[in-house]
């Protein structure tokens, strides 16, 4: 992690974050172990509905360390690869992204982009995801509203980006407190 997704101007402590190893289905049905860093304060939870996504079957592409893409959220994203820590700022800004505080967790972000409309068009991260913006469309690792994904977290706490008003960010689960 050092240099890559907790670079030398990381001011998050180590102490306050978790390595998790979850096990988790992929589409095909192949058992596969996955690999997180999150918060503490919300590793529980995280295991916990993991462990209930696992139980179900429920299909998780890849689940590797950011690091092992540079820590570059566009490339991770777009062999989707579903994550959460990583010390970065909000695209575009200076503020700190949820991610940074092992707050947020994205899940298949290929398949559940993060969109962006406005009068100039529309923005979506990753750009490889724009096949995927159209929700009523039906395809595998998607993520919607009735999701036992989007339920699970929900219970938990943690707020789903598919829910925000002026921006969708379908991978997207954080919790802010």
């Amino acid at each position: 992690m050092k240099g890559n997704s907790y670079p030398a101007n990381c001011t998050v402590s180590r102490e306050k974050l978790r390595y998790l190893k979850v096990l988790h289905y992929t589409a095909d049905n192949r058992i596969r172990l996955g690999e997180m860093v999150v918060n503490q304060a919300i590793s529980q939870d995280v295991l916990d509905v993991f462990k209930i996504l696992f139980k179900n079957r429920y299909p998780i592409e890849k689940m590797v360390l950011i690091d092992n893409y540079g820590a570059d959220d566009e490339k991770s994203m777009s062999e989707n690869n579903s994550s959460a820590f990583n010390f970065r700022f909000v695209q575009g800004t200076r503020v700190l992204s949820n991610h940074s505080h092992g707050m947020a967790i994205d899940i298949n972000p290929l398949f559940n982009p993060y969109v962006v409309k406005t009068d100039k068009g529309t923005f979506v991260s990753p750009k490889a995801g724009m096949p995927y913006v159209d929700r009523e469309q039906n395809f595998v690792y998607k993520i919607s509203a009735d999701d036992l994904c989007v339920q699970e977290f929900k219970k938990r706490g943690f707020e789903w980006g598919g829910d925000w008003k002026t921006r969708k960010d379908y991978q997207h689960f954080e919790k802010t407190k």
